[in-house]
């Protein structure tokens, strides 16, 4: 009697337990594909860039922290995802950089052009998907990339916004340089055996030795002729100055400034987000 009981409630358990599989696969099979699944390339010559596309609507380029070593993983890991933010709103365009080790972006190292070199890509990118006008958001290093943007492509970036911009401190014009030869540069070398650390070095002194002043891309009368409407959202650490994002901030005719700080405590990050939704809507076309 008891083993019959016993075999009783092993049918029972085994069936409910296999109808809790097909439940539960079913349920996944439902759910929307997760983040990388739509990763696609476009190849010119010989670069060869990943980027991922989000919604629809205005295009918006977004430009990953990291430094060198950013990547679209490293967008949607920003002080805000992005992405998560925006993507019901604008067609948002997120893409590894040139050679980051975290990335599977591809190509030459171009010592004498080290900051167009990317915006080569940035715009390339663009011209691939058939996008004329956009906006940018950029974390990090990706406050001197848009700067660049904003000089190389007035008329085709409609309004840009800076988080955390990098800058260059008067104590730390360094900085820059030995994070990337001890951090990015030896992983890059090992990867791809035809790039040597002489190289590494040439391009580095150029990106970051050469003008090693402000903002690094552009001159302070530039910022200053800039027309573009920004938004920055200052912090203050070593690599992100506090002292140049608000000189960019006063010297810019359209700059805006988030509250400061607003990504500490962690309850303001919502403020700064609605601050940019703001500003984007305000300025970007409500048509594509």
């Amino acid at each position: 009697m008891v083993d019959e009981i016993r075999r009783s409630l092993l049918k029972t358990g085994a069936a409910a337990a296999a109808t809790a599989v097909a439940a539960t696969k079913g349920l996944f099979a439902q759910q929307p594909k997760p983040v990388g699944a739509g990763m696609k390339f476009f190849e010119r010559g010989n670069v060869r860039i990943r980027y991922q596309e989000w919604g629809s609507g205005f295009p918006l380029l977004l430009i990953s922290g990291g430094g060198l070593n950013g990547s679209i993983q490293g967008t949607l890991n920003s002080p805000f995802n992005p992405v998560e933010e925006f993507s019901k709103e604008y067609r948002c365009i997120a893409f590894d950089p040139r050679n980051s080790n975290n990335g599977q972006s591809t190509g030459p190292l171009d010592i004498e052009r080290p900051w167009d070199m990317h915006a080569d890509d940035q715009l390339a990118l663009m011209d691939h998907l058939g996008i004329k006008q956009f906006a940018v958001l950029g974390f990090c290093i990706g406050g001197p990339f848009i700067w660049n943007l904003l000089e190389r492509a007035p008329a085709r970036v409609v309004a840009a916004v800076l988080a955390q911009p990098s800058g260059s401190r008067p104590e730390a014009r360094d900085l820059f340089y030995e994070n990337n030869i001890k951090g990015w540069g030896p992983e890059l070398v090992k990867r791809r055996p035809e790039i040597t650390m002489a190289q590494v070095d040439q391009f580095l002194t150029r990106m970051y030795r050469t003008n090693p002043d402000f903002v690094f891309t552009v001159s302070r009368e530039f910022v200053k002729s800039c027309k573009t409407p920004v938004l920055i959202l200052p912090d203050d650490i070593p690599a992100h100055p506090y002292a140049v994002a608000m000189e960019t901030a006063m010297l810019a005719p359209n700059a805006q400034v988030s509250l400061y700080p607003w990504k500490e405590p962690s309850s303001r990050i919502p403020l700064a987000v609605r601050h940019v939704r703001s500003f984007l809507k305000t300025n970007t076309p409500r048509s594509t």
